[in-house]
């Protein structure tokens, strides 16, 4: 097992700001993309159950290239056969470690938290409070990643895909490039994000999108059809798409004129590893969530 530190020393209130933010980034970037609710307005209730399993909503890891206004990457490199060597590494480790946790139960039974369980989102994030804390103070064991990644089976069960590492927002490139390779994968971190002016990180750290208040920026007009108060209800400010990580607002002035507050950047750096997706680093490391193999999900029942 291969434990190390390699983030430069940073303060303690530094540290404990950053370890909000990544715990929040988790929560946020599920959220449904701009039409998505609004399109599911005039459904029944079956049909709104099914519809939840067919939106692609902004997890990340999911569509990241359709938030290209609420993100920044890290910078390609030409890859060395050292870099491929670490990165396979890192795969080699998590099929390894990580076989405990395609039975998701056993993730919620070491007391790992699902984020926004009732929002459609391609992955689901699993998050050990204690071990993303290390991970934002610089110590990373590459077998025991601070977020475990599951999408959602028909049955509601969910089926283990892959993982998360994340890094304190003031990272250095090398920093990142020590844990995982620049050249493999790319770093990313959320930015100009709208939220309401009522709701806060801490809020959202709570799973608490606004759903039972009224009138909430975000929300969809009683007006606009029979079953907004319902979507109101299930998705907070997230209905109408024009807040958070994929919403239409990214600008101060527009989201000021919206009643919002605008996030310039929102928690730290973070990448996605998805181990049981085959040898590809292309797509083990890449930005799209693979879909699940066979075997692990009949072990997610």
């Amino acid at each position: 097992m291969k434990t190390y530190s390699v983030v430069r020393r940073i303060g303690f209130a530094a540290i404990a700001g950053a370890l909000a933010s990544t715990l929040g980034c988790l929560l946020l970037a599920g959220s449904a993309s701009p039409h998505d609710m609004a399109a599911m307005d005039g459904l029944s209730g079956s049909d709104m159950s099914s519809m939840n399993q067919k939106i692609a909503p902004a997890a990340m890891g999911g569509h990241m290239q359709m938030m290209e206004n609420h993100m920044r990457m890290t910078d390609s490199r030409p890859a060395t056969a050292d870099d491929e060597d670490r990165a396979r590494y890192i795969l080699k480790t998590l099929r390894s470690s990580l076989v405990r946790y395609k039975n998701y139960r056993v993730a919620l039974a070491r007391g790992m938290r699902i984020f926004l369980p009732g929002i459609p989102q391609d992955v689901y994030h699993f998050t050990d409070y204690a071990q993303t804390g290390n991970e934002y103070q610089g110590r990373f064991d590459i077998s025991h990643p601070g977020s475990l990644l599951y999408a959602k089976d028909p049955d509601g069960g969910y089926t283990l895909v892959g993982a998360m590492y994340s890094a304190p927002p003031d990272a250095l490139p090398q920093d990142l490039d020590a844990i995982v390779p620049l050249s493999i994968a790319r770093w990313h971190v959320h930015t100009n994000i709208c939220l309401p002016n009522d709701l806060t990180i801490d809020d959202l750290l709570r799973n608490d999108v606004g759903a039972d208040r009224a009138n909430l920026p975000g929300m969809l007009p009683v007006s606009a059809g029979p079953n907004a108060v319902e979507l109101n209800h299930r998705y907070g400010f997230l209905a109408d798409g024009r807040f958070g990580f994929e919403g239409k607002i990214s600008d101060a002035r527009q989201c000021t004129a919206a009643g919002g507050h605008l996030v310039e950047q929102a928690f730290g750096w973070m990448v996605h590893v998805y181990p049981f997706s085959g040898d590809d680093l292309k797509v083990a490391y890449g930005m799209d969530v693979p879909k699940p193999v066979a075997d692990t999900a009949s072990a997610s029942r």
